[in-house]
């Protein structure tokens, strides 16, 4: 058994939120085994009304009509009903506090410095509500932001989801018709946008594409821009565009809280758009709160002392799982601009001014900055520093080393996975277990995941696919325009009916913890062997030569070969000798299984806008397929390196 990399203190785990809900169970239900987490999580899987409401009752929300029953049909999936009767408002719960802490923290890339008190953050929603409703948006209509990273889009999502709207958002990074893939199905009424923003030392326009957006998506009948680069903006080239003053107006207008039921319609997210159009996840109001706050409170450890940062932009579920901390109290610290300008030291130094204690960013921004030669813990005090949150794809054991080693010794690094498709966590960080190298520490509260093997039986220690075997409350309440709910059952139910399959393949280890091996669609198969890719990664990506790299499937002679694109560091070259060392290093730490057939390098590899490498893009150009939705990738001219590349056809 290998040992752990880290464990909390005695003084970490009493303070812990989880330690104080482990109390309160065994009060409410006598259940005197409650004192590991273990019997906890058992717990919450087999008692699932009663651990919900426990919870519910634990954090405080705020809300109305009959609690009972919590779960209807909790047999059924889909098909569960949580809280049928239970009535609440989002907003309110993300306003609940009004006094004169610090809610949010904004800096950003052009050296912009603001915060707001939670006094403050209520007065600007109460604007901008009172706006939509002068705009005519009511209980439903669908509110669209094309945003950065800024206060604005959080006000502009509380003021619509306090009136019953729908909020959904895109990050300004995306091309055109990507966003109108997006939104142009969901026919917003209203959308904010800002004027431009900064990315890498460059300002980018963002009106030229609203405009063209607003021809094509005629259901926009009011759009209103943030003055965001404090430049001069000709607002009269785009119909029915108005400021974002001239729309909130500077009254002092009563925010109202009607309140709705508990699967009311909240957010709309996108599935990445790499397999065909982007698929309308439509997330209810109240499971998404009710998870996000399990996650932040308990698994997290969030209070309300803390500042909380997580580097992404709005186009990400982090985005919308970030937010939910306002209902915590905590103080949210957000960042627009490139994390790696003008160096990889700008979020530290972030983390130093505003006293950042829970640090989120992804796996492959820490893999990032070790190769750039970073060490903060040098460099930087990081005194307030507690946790960090890493996901986007699966942290690479040697991450683990490096935040350890070169960050700071005693932090909790709590490698978190789930999706855009649950707008949560399936496996996350836990304040009371140790932290082991490689894997994530545990199984969420309430979430009954299993590994499967092809025949859909639970294992341990085997890969197989990651599955969910019960209903959670923050399942999608559905597809947009998905009436009879068919392409949503298709989505997750088809391979074995009443489980959630989450399309990624994963293992779970003897300490209980789970380990992450990449997606299961894109899932190698050389000979008949399953090989998750992230196996093959986290041995290139340990060698100096290497920036980044990917591997796909390449149907070969009735079979599958493995091909490895590399991007080198500048001024490098693939030769024999290069070669020979990525073969030994995956050979000698995976199997010969792992090895692949060809290794070719790359000047750029093809990626979502959230920043993951597209397997799935790259396996269609490779085999002289159409690459399915284009416009969901960042850098879509990345796709002509791989069409009809020759070393492929030997």
């Amino acid at each position: 058994m290998n040992t752990p990399i880290w464990e909390p203190g005695e003084e970490r785990i009493d303070r812990a939120n989880l330690s104080r809900f482990m109390r309160y169970v065994r009060e409410q239900t006598g259940n005197s085994d409650i004192r590991r987490y273990a019997p906890l999580h058992d717990f919450s899987i087999r008692q699932p009304a009663r651990f919900w409401s426990l919870f519910w009752e634990f954090c405080g929300i705020r809300a109305g009509g009959s609690f009972e029953p919590a779960l209807v049909d909790g047999d059924r999936m889909p098909g569960a009903q949580w809280f049928p009767g239970v009535r609440l408002n989002f907003a309110q719960n993300l306003l609940r506090y009004k006094d004169e802490r610090t809610a949010i923290v904004f800096r950003n890339e052009w050296g912009q410095r603001r915060q707001l008190t939670y006094a403050e953050l209520h007065v600007e929603v109460a604007r901008v509500a009172d706006g939509l409703k002068r705009a005519g948006v009511g209980t439903g209509d669908r509110v669209a932001g094309f945003l950065p990273n800024i206060p604005e889009t959080i006000i502009a999502m509380l003021a619509t989801t306090s009136l019953g709207a729908i909020w959904s958002s895109c990050s300004p990074d995306f091309g055109i018709d990507g966003v109108v893939d997006r939104i142009g199905q969901i026919k917003p009424r209203l959308l904010f946008t800002a004027d431009a923003y900064p990315y890498g030392g460059k300002r980018f326009d963002c009106l030229e594409k609203v405009g063209a957006m607003v021809e094509r998506v005629s259901s926009i009948e009011h759009v209103v821009v943030v003055p965001y680069s404090q430049d001069a903006v000709d607002l009269s080239r785009i119909k029915g565009a108005v400021s974002w003053a001239d729309f909130a107006g500077d009254g002092q207008p009563a925010l109202g809280f009607e309140q709705f039921p508990f699967d009311h319609p909240l957010y709309v997210l996108y599935s990445s758009g790499t397999t065909g159009a982007p698929k309308c996840i439509v997330h209810g109001a109240g499971g998404t709160l009710l998870q996000h706050l399990k996650e932040l409170m308990l698994h997290t450890d969030l209070k309300r002392e803390d500042r909380f940062f997580f580097y992404t932009t709005c186009g990400w579920m982090m985005w919308n799982w970030m937010v939910s901390s306002l209902a915590i109290g905590s103080t949210l610290v957000l960042y627009d601009g490139s994390p790696n300008y003008p160096d990889g030291n700008v979020l530290w130094d972030l983390a130093d001014e505003v006293g950042i204690s829970v640090y989120g960013t992804s796996a492959r921004w820490l893999a990032t900055i070790e190769k750039a030669g970073l060490v903060p813990a040098k460099s930087h005090k990081l005194s307030a520093l507690r946790t960090i949150l890493s996901t986007g794809s699966a942290l690479a054991p040697e991450s683990y080393d490096y935040v350890y080693r070169d960050i700071k010794a005693d932090v909790l690094l709590a490698s978190i996975s789930g999706g855009t498709d649950i707008i949560s966590c399936f496996a996350l960080g836990n304040p009371l277990m140790p932290v082991y190298r490689g894997e994530l520490q545990c199984r969420g509260l309430g979430m009954d995941v299993e590994i499967l093997d092809s025949a859909g039986q639970p294992v341990v220690g085997q890969v197989g696919e990651l599955a969910c075997m019960a209903p959670f409350p923050s399942m999608p309440i559905g597809f947009w325009d998905d009436a009879e709910g068919e392409r949503y059952r298709d989505a997750y139910f088809s391979r074995f009916p009443g489980v959630w399959c989450h399309g990624d393949l994963a293992l779970l280890t003897e300490h209980d913890g789970i380990i992450i091996l990449g997606r299961s669609d894109s899932t190698l198969n050389p000979g008949g062997v399953r090989i998750g890719t992230a196996e093959i990664y986290r041995q290139v990506e340990q060698l100096p030569e290497i920036l980044e790299c990917v591997a796909v499937g390449q149907r070969w002679q009735d079979d599958e070969r493995i091909i490895l694109f590399v991007r080198l560091r500048n001024g490098l070259a693939l030769d024999a000798t290069l070669r020979d060392r990525i073969r030994m290093q995956i050979r000698t730490n995976t199997s010969p299984r792992h090895v692949p057939a060809k290794i070719i390098a790359v000047d750029d590899i093809p990626r979502t806008l959230t920043g993951k490498p597209s397997e799935t893009a790259i396996r269609d150009a490779i085999h002289g397929r159409a690459v399915a939705n284009i416009d969901a990738l960042a850098n879509p001219q990345s796709i002509e390196l791989y069409a009809r590349m020759a070393e492929l056809q030997a």
